[in-house]
């Protein structure tokens, strides 16, 4: 006859560990972002429309740049924070490393080629 307390039979079977990171990290991100997108429309918004030059000339300016590329940073790692938890909830084995690997891949492509953008533009 085995004895198995309950703490014994939930071990293993629980969270992966990193539950509490993912969710600080989705809640700071998320309040930085709150602030920043709101300022990166206006800035955007008054540049749009412009000429070719002025939409440069507006890029070029060291803060339009550093918040831009932030927006970019942040609004991509937000996602793959986000759709790794998804990916973690939803599907095992191969097919989550494979997913999770995937949206990584993804969103440091896309913000390494904005920020290669942004600095041709702001160059």
């Amino acid at each position: 006859m085995r004895y198995l307390t309950d703490r014994k039979r939930a071990e293993g079977k629980g969270a992966a560990g990193t539950g509490t990171e993912h969710f600080w990290h989705m809640k700071v991100s998320g309040v930085g972002l709150a602030i920043m997108v709101p300022t990166f429309l206006v800035l955007f918004g008054r540049a749009l429309g412009g000429t070719r030059q002025e939409v440069i000339d507006a890029f070029a300016h060291p803060f339009m740049a550093i918040l831009t590329g932030l927006v970019l940073f942040v609004g991509l790692r937000h996602f793959q924070n986000g759709a790794q938890t998804m990916i973690e909830d939803y599907s095992k084995g191969a097919t989550r490393r494979a997913l999770i690997i995937g949206v990584t891949a993804l969103c440091y492509a896309l913000t390494a080629t904005g920020l290669f953008a942004l600095a041709k533009i702001a160059l």
